[in-house]
């Protein structure tokens, strides 16, 4: 379908981005575990230099983060995950022309990364802590509220649902509730690919995004080199850049309005394409 929206512009701190296409907010990983890309990153300069080349790629925002959030991942001290991201944001933040998201489910972290620049926080726990409500009380930054069941260790066995659909939106519209009442400049909801959902489920979702949109609040969609496309392709997580581009291609033609994604410059091409086709 051709994006129709009633919001001029999307904003994250003092930037204004366009409602008119699917925007790209490219994955920052600043570690050493995560999925497909852990340790690529670990070094600030190293992480620098990848933000300004997907930046170039096409991404309309950063999403710098310090602790994976795979299935059975470990847990990462405070200090840790602040000395990770906090140097990277400083770097990038009002130096590259776009907003910095913080990937972070930590309080302190996010009220850290805030201090150090970034405008957004994109919260996997979709807002669950009272703590993180606080942080978006006191600086009024933007967020990204996600559905998750259980934790990142407790996740891949916490998939049970009587309505998945039903329930996914109403927790996003009950937690967004929430965010607005605290004050938060911009409230994004994004469904949780592969978080407490299993292959069958993810593809369910992704074949009725329509419920998320309809709910009054900007769609962000993860579907980047995703588990799922590994167990319906057999392809390793470095080698699922088609699989997800056809993601992204549903994400566009379903009204998404961001979606979150390691290659940007293969995924820029791909929403390109399939816009103009919308609109010709």
């Amino acid at each position: 379908m051709v994006r129709q929206s009633t919001r001029e512009a999307l904003r994250l701190g003092s930037y204004e981005l366009p409602t008119s296409r699917t925007l790209i907010m490219g994955v920052l990983n600043v570690t050493p575990d995560s999925f497909s890309d852990g340790g690529l990153h670990l070094d600030a300069a190293v992480a620098i230099d990848h933000a300004k080349r997907m930046i170039e790629d096409g991404a309309d925002i950063i999403d710098v983060g310090g602790e994976s959030t795979r299935p059975g991942a470990a847990p990462v001290s405070t200090d840790e995950e602040i000395r990770r991201v906090v140097p990277v944001i400083e770097a990038i933040a009002g130096a590259m022309g776009v907003p910095v998201s913080i990937d972070t489910r930590n309080a302190d972290v996010a009220r850290r990364s805030i201090e150090a620049g970034a405008v957004m926080i994109n919260d996997v726990t979709g807002l669950r802590h009272e703590a993180m409500l606080d942080v978006v009380h006191d600086t009024g930054a933007s967020v990204t509220i996600m559905h998750m069941k259980g934790t990142p260790q407790t996740m891949a066995t916490s998939n049970q649902y009587d309505d998945m659909l039903a329930e996914i939106a109403a927790y996003l519209v009950a937690q967004a509730g929430k965010a607005v009442a605290a004050g938060a400049q911009t409230v994004i909801i994004d469904p949780g690919i592969g978080f407490a959902k299993n292959t069958k489920q993810n593809l369910e979702l992704l074949n009725h995004l329509n419920v998320f949109t309809n709910l009054g609040y900007p769609l962000l969609v993860g579907p980047s080199r995703k588990r799922f496309i590994g167990e319906l392709t057999d392809a390793a997580a470095d080698d699922r850049i088609p699989g997800t581009i056809a993601v992204v291609v549903k994400c566009v033609q379903a009204g998404a309005d961001i979606v979150r994604v390691h290659d940007v410059a293969a995924c820029k091409q791909a929403i390109t394409i399939t816009e103009a086709i919308e609109r010709a």
